[in-house]
């Protein structure tokens, strides 16, 4: 597939009906991965001889913390498509991703808190990485507030894509925060290419069944919410056209 036939997708009535054919197999695919991992996660996997059973809340936990920073970057490569080029459709992606963005940093900072207390005694410590993580929550907040503040579509795409750009400073910093700074009390990553260092094969694989899940999911929640966005838009332009009339 040639880049020329990829900014077909960039036209709103392409997406649509792209999406129309792909969109159910993509979310019938999410349910089905993600109940899998889960299930084998949290049932069919032993306690942890340090965490005990706590340990199973990485099947939640880390695929929220991964999605909150992918899902920012993912926003982040759309903002740059509309700054460069102009597509409304990656300006409307952007937009639709930024609530199952929030929702995954939530996800993250709240099963993190409860997989802390246990692990160091207490549920918020200022840590690199926690810390880092409440404020990309706090941009993401921001970043769906300034598309609700102003009502002109293109001025709130230009202003959300510099806040998008600026912001990810915050998500490269919560995705690297442990190795920026040694000191803290959050681990490093749970998943490496060093098997060394990441988690047990018993724990390992049904982990990643679960992130497989989460980025499905993430995908259509995406596609339909950007459907949805088209479709604002268009009925904001009619009405406009109309009260012109």
């Amino acid at each position: 597939m040639s880049l020329n036939s990829l900014w077909e997708y960039a036209n709103p009535r392409k997406f649509i009906q792209t999406t129309d054919m792909v969109l159910p197999w993509v979310t019938v695919l999410a349910v089905g991965v993600l109940v899998t991992g889960l299930i084998w996660g949290f049932f069919f996997t032993p306690a942890d001889y340090r965490q005990g059973a706590t340990v199973k809340i990485i099947y939640i936990h880390v695929p929220g913390a991964l999605m909150a920073i992918n899902i920012w970057l993912m926003m982040l490569v759309t903002s740059l498509v509309w700054i460069v080029r102009r597509h409304h459709v990656s300006a409307m992606a952007a937009r639709a991703a930024a609530p199952v963005g929030m929702v995954m940093t939530l996800i993250a900072l709240i099963t993190g808190a409860i997989w802390g207390q246990p692990m160091w005694g207490t549920w918020w410590a200022w840590d690199p990485r926690l810390t880092s993580f409440l404020i990309l929550f706090l941009f993401y907040i921001g970043y769906m507030a300034l598309w609700s503040a102003i009502e002109n579509d293109d001025t709130a795409a230009d202003l959300t894509s510099i806040l998008c750009l600026v912001g990810s400073v915050f998500a490269l910093l919560s995705r690297y925060a442990v190795n920026f700074w040694n000191q803290g009390l959050h681990q490093g990553a749970s998943m490496s290419l060093d098997k060394e260092e990441h988690v047990a094969d018993v724990f390992y694989y049904p982990l990643l069944v679960c992130i497989a899940g989460f980025v499905l999911l993430f995908i259509s929640l995406v596609l339909l919410r950007t459907r949805t966005e088209i479709r604002a838009r268009r009925m904001r332009v009619l009405l406009a056209r109309a009260r012109m009339g």
